[in-house]
């Protein structure tokens, strides 16, 4: 009989890209690449999902708040509570990462319609 890893609350999050990402419906769309957390309260505030792409080419990041997502226990997955093409149409890069300042901190929250975070260090 093979043994499993067992499943624990706490993700590492150099192992984040393991982590599933499913919809709704239970199909999957890509993995957890990156947690943005804030520095001063450990809390995740986006998670960076990427999408498609094969053997490591062609893949698309896109961000999301860490509102939009559950986390589903029986599965061991998160699950995105909106509808995957409002996601594919939302804030993403292929090659380049943005700076994630408080400007596209703005655009993500305001494409997806939560509340804003303030990032300033003040």
């Amino acid at each position: 009989m093979a043994q499993t890893e067992p499943t624990q609350l706490l993700l590492q999050s150099n192992k984040a890209d393991a982590m599933a990402v499913r919809s709704r419906d239970g199909d999957k769309i890509g993995a957890l690449h990156t947690l943005m957390v804030n520095k001063r309260t450990g809390q995740a505030l986006y998670a960076v999902l990427t999408i498609g792409g094969f053997l490591g080419m062609g893949k698309a990041y896109y961000p999301l708040p860490f509102s939009l997502l559950q986390f589903d226990p029986v599965n061991d997955t998160y699950v995105v509570t909106i509808d995957r093409r409002v996601l594919e149409g939302g804030p993403s890069w292929a090659a380049n990462a943005p700076e994630f300042d408080q400007a596209y901190a703005d655009r993500v929250s305001k494409y997806y319609d939560v509340a804003g975070e303030d990032l300033s260090l003040g």
